[in-house]
């Protein structure tokens, strides 16, 4: 239910934070520094707004967020406030994959939450707005506004539009390469075709072009109420990105005038629209995993059984890549997100008295736009004829994951697999195995220690998830792992298996041969072995050596918790 405000109940935010900071003789010290960055001493008086930008030339995905950050000082300047951009990290999944470098991937969602944190928190800034394009950052900036609770916004970058390959003008993007890889292993593809592909595929700036983490989350967060009307489908290169980033200065100020903050949006209902919406889209299990973060961080007790709950009712209806047909581009020409959800909120499936940034309801926001998918459109399908008719997120349990794993079953690769088990210590092994045909039909792939604390990190692994697509093996093998998978793979894969295998978890005794079996349908996965024996391969484990003894990655395994949890390292959260 959304948390009605009142003029009893309004909290005057204009200035709660930053008059602290500038206000009166001995903070005249203060001011002075502010002088030297362009404060004008009629600013002093204005709501002090942070562009939290993610902006860096190392990744696609993030390097015109400095273009649009500009745009909501803009807008938060126009609205009456005084605008401080200021910068935080972003690493790039999509190159480091496959490498040790990806182990910093999923800690970089903590290291961008801690920064945004410290400086709206040192600086006393009286609100935000939060612009993220990459997988990690976006949950970061959540986590972030949700722990300062301060008038904020999140604005997403964007989608990248196709590449176009070949004189076919074949529409293409980072799986394509990445399954291109697997390809040229097998000799279906030669070396000129490999470079044509990797030099044709990322166009430009913009995030991962299909229904991958990226896109998953951007629509995640648009659904939960913390960023403006189709903010999470819309191009990186459009006019009306560039719209959507001023208007986040506005709502801002709009909120610190009505007295929003985070904890006035952000409720159980609000995470379950989320929940909704990646589901009908099809997303990534990424979002499990952010979601629990997310929820962590503002109090709100949300496990992976929910997962299940809203899935038991809710279709999917999006036919997207990586298991569909289109890209994110596609679905932003016929409309964006913002009909589906008006859809979802008609069929009882999302609930529409949620509060939003923009002072109003969910329900009242989508009223006010009248946009419909064209007739004619094969990418949202109606709840009356879905994709599948409940969730292609499972969450499994079972002797060999007592505390639960993540899969994603669309269905096309079939609901049950059987198969001996290939065991492999880390996603490297793992992977030249496949390339170089040592995994065979009926093979249960088994890649661990690669969880939150042994990893240390939990990798993606969308190299080996391609290359068995590339070999022509996404119905013929499944993969099961600690780690966990890009919003790019697809087949028959099962990761974020709990416990994991440095801390004892059963993924550590399984050994080559063992009989596995897989039960989307139960949501089971079963190692074949009986309990006495399991029992006894349990007790004669022994906990490896931590890889890494010291830096950011030690810190990290040190105080990350389980990834059933939302792999968080801030504990006392939730009472």
């Amino acid at each position: 239910m959304s948390k009605k405000i009142t003029a009893k109940t309004k909290p005057n935010l204009h200035r709660a934070h930053s008059s602290i900071l500038v206000d009166g003789p001995e903070r005249a010290a203060s001011r002075a520094m502010l002088h030297a960055v362009g404060f004008k001493k009629e600013d002093f008086n204005k709501s002090q707004i942070g562009v939290a930008s993610t902006w860096s030339m190392v990744t696609p995905c993030n390097m015109h967020i400095d273009r649009l950050a500009r745009e909501s000082a803009k807008g938060i300047d126009a609205a009456g406030g005084k605008s401080i951009i200021f910068n935080t990290i972003t690493i790039s999944d999509g190159i480091s994959m496959g490498t040790q470098g990806m182990k910093y991937s999923l800690v970089s969602r903590e290291v961008i939450a801690d920064s945004i944190e410290t400086v709206v928190g040192c600086e006393c800034l009286d609100g935000f707005v939060a612009i993220g394009g990459c997988d990690k950052n976006m949950p970061g900036c959540v986590i972030a506004m949700a722990r300062l609770n301060r008038p904020s916004v999140f604005v997403y970058g964007g989608t990248i539009l196709p590449g176009c390959i070949g004189p076919e003008k074949k529409e293409g993007d980072i799986v394509t390469v990445f399954e291109a890889v697997g390809k040229h292993a097998n000799c279906l593809i030669s070396d000129d075709e490999l470079h044509e592909i990797e030099e044709a595929a990322i166009p430009g700036e913009g995030s991962c072009g299909g229904m991958y983490t990226a896109n998953t989350m951007a629509s995640a967060i648009e659904a939960m109420g913390l960023s403006l009307p189709n903010s999470g489908a819309q191009s990186a290169v459009g006019d009306d990105k560039m719209r959507d980033c001023f208007d986040a200065g506005v709502a801002v100020l709009n909120m610190i005038k009505l007295g929003i903050r985070p904890s006035d949006i952000l409720s159980k209902e609000s995470f379950e629209n989320a929940i909704t919406l990646v589901i009908a889209l099809g997303g990534s299990t990424n979002a499990v995993l952010h979601l629990i973060a997310m929820a962590h961080s503002a109090g709100i007790k949300l496990t992976i059984d929910d997962f299940t709950r809203v899935g038991k009712k809710t279709p999917v209806l999006a036919d997207l890549k990586p298991s569909g047909k289109y890209f994110m581009n596609d679905l932003v020409k016929i409309g964006g997100t913002v009909p589906l959800m008006k859809m979802l909120v008609e069929e009882g499936l999302m609930h529409g008295d949620c509060m939003t940034v923009t002072g109003r309801t969910m329900k009242e926001n989508l009223s006010k736009i009248k946009l419909k998918y064209p007739k004619d459109q094969k990418i949202i399908f109606p709840v009356s004829n879905p994709i599948k008719k409940d969730s292609h997120l499972v969450i499994f349990r079972g002797n060999l994951c007592p505390e639960g794993a993540v899969g994603k079953i669309s269905g096309k690769e079939g609901f049950e697999f059987s198969g001996k088990a290939i065991v492999f210590e880390s996603e490297e092994t793992a992977l030249q195995a496949i390339l170089h045909d040592k995994v065979k039909k009926g093979h249960v792939i088994i890649i661990r220690s690669e969880g939150p604390q042994g990893g240390p990190g939990m990798r993606e692994m969308l190299s080996p998830t391609s290359a068995i697509m590339g070999k022509g093996l996404g119905k013929d093998v499944a993969l099961i792992t600690d780690g966990r998978f890009s919003g790019g793979s697809h087949g028959f894969v099962i990761g974020h298996v709990t416990p994991e295998a440095f801390v004892g978890g059963p993924i550590a005794v399984i050994k080559n041969g063992d009989a596995i079996t897989i039960d989307a349908v139960k949501r089971m996965i079963t190692l074949g072995i009986p309990d006495k024996e399991l029992k006894a391969r349990l007790k004669a484990w022994k906990q490896p050596k931590p890889r890494v003894k010291r830096g950011v990655l030690a810190k990290y395994a040190a105080t990350v918790q389980s990834a059933s949890l939302g792999a968080v390292t801030d504990l006392d959260v939730v009472g």
